[in-house]
């Protein structure tokens, strides 16, 4: 065997134009293969996250003009309002809710002495009926009293105690518990008394999904009205709301972007991630089709080329399988020499999308799924050229020259 591969190398050696052509294109493949598939994946994966909230049973209503000019008595009658709507069980005041726009984004400190707001994340602002209302989950702690919900008369309500999203305080805390903890920012104190499974932010990113706290406010002015019935009555739901609210505030205008089931609200924030994912998977597909398509032309041009080598061989006893093995190991050499300089390649072209796209880092684990799938493309791709050679009569061949 060991001659063998010395045999091709040097075989290899004598073609050095071709075959340094079809390796760069191998490691041209190599490097957008690794990244598109990190891409895509990251893709995916943000597509398929978990919100922390009971999507089946939401409904949102996000209104423009709620704010002091319309003030607390007509954001009180519009939930009255919605509460009388038939099958809805509850409502809610707050700022947002997932899958919509960014609505309150804060530094947090850790220590109160740091002079820099490091912890970066999303605050819902939200009346006491907000947990109920949209079913997040407690992991550990406590739930917040309707004692501990503040005036909304600041950029942060006062309130005392706060929830976090758990991933979010193992951040901020690693390997500490995080129950009893303090953060600090807009010139308060608020103490962590509760933890819930992830509560995505309204605008999750591939680097930030869960980043959030929930505080509590008396009088919420919030943007956001979310109702909870049942799955089947969420469309009634909607149009008897929307109904509802031109009927008590004819002045407040429904934003129709951030309205609607959260089922709806989901599909339309991923709309942009289905299309680049979409996108990747048509790249990958045209450039494993166009490596394969050079892999079976350069085959094809050499097995035309050695057909009196070939026939020789054959004449002196190569079987079928010896010329077969002969093409797959070349194959394998000249796809290994551009998978080692497409790994390359595929960090430098991270770091330049990092750069640009603000992407994260390419994990290793992506490399060896490029380098397999390049391989047996490269296996497949010979097969073809392989096999009529092997195909070929000695006398034929021979005779061919």
């Amino acid at each position: 065997m060991r001659m063998d591969i010395r045999h091709v190398a040097a075989a290899l050696r004598r073609h050095r134009m071709a075959t340094l052509l079809i390796g760069l294109q191998i490691a041209l493949a190599c490097a957008v293969l690794c990244n598109a598939l990190f891409l895509l994946s990251n893709r995916l994966q943000l597509m398929s996250m978990a919100s922390g909230v009971d999507e089946s049973h939401l409904v949102a209503l996000s209104l423009q003009g709620t704010g002091n000019d319309l003030g607390r008595d007509t954001l009180l009658r519009i939930k009255q309002g919605l509460r009388g709507i038939a099958g809805v069980e509850s409502v809610s005041m707050t700022n947002a809710v997932p899958f919509t726009q960014q609505a309150g984004e804060i530094g947090f400190r850790s220590v109160l002495d740091d002079p820099q707001y490091n912890q970066q994340g999303h605050f819902y602002v939200a009346d006491n009926d907000f947990i109920r209302t949209v079913g997040v989950h407690l992991a550990d702690g406590r739930w917040l009293g309707d004692d501990e919900a503040a005036n909304s008369t600041s950029f942060l309500p006062s309130s005392p105690s706060i929830l976090m999203s758990r991933s979010y305080a193992q951040h901020i805390w690693p390997g500490q518990p995080s129950l009893g903890q303090v953060l600090f920012a807009d010139g308060a104190q608020r103490r962590v008394v509760g933890l819930i499974e992830d509560l995505a932010r309204p605008n999750p990113e591939p680097l930030i999904l869960h980043n959030t706290v929930l505080i509590t406010g008396s009088n919420v002015l919030g943007q956001v009205f979310v109702l909870r019935t049942g799955p089947l009555s969420r469309d009634r739901v909607l149009r008897q709301a929307l109904d509802a609210v031109a009927r008590i505030a004819p002045d407040v205008v429904v934003d129709l972007d951030y309205s609607g089931t959260l089922s709806e609200l989901r599909d339309r924030y991923f709309a942009s991630n289905r299309a680049m994912a979409a996108m990747l998977c048509g790249i990958i597909a045209a450039m494993l089709l166009v490596t394969a398509l050079g892999i079976v032309g350069l085959a094809s041009f050499w097995v035309q080329q050695r057909r009196r080598q070939i026939g020789i061989r054959r004449a002196i006893g190569a079987r079928r399988s010896d010329i077969l093995s002969y093409f797959q190991t070349e194959n394998f050499l000249i796809v290994s020499g551009g998978i080692a300089l497409g790994m390359v390649m595929a960090f430098a072209l991270n770091i330049v999308l990092m750069k640009l796209y603000e992407v994260p880092r390419l994990p290793l684990a992506y490399l060896p799924w490029g380098a397999v799938t390049l391989w047996i493309l490269g296996q497949l791709a010979v097969l073809g050229p392989a096999i009529r050679a092997a195909r070929v009569p000695p006398v034929v061949a021979t005779r061919s020259v």
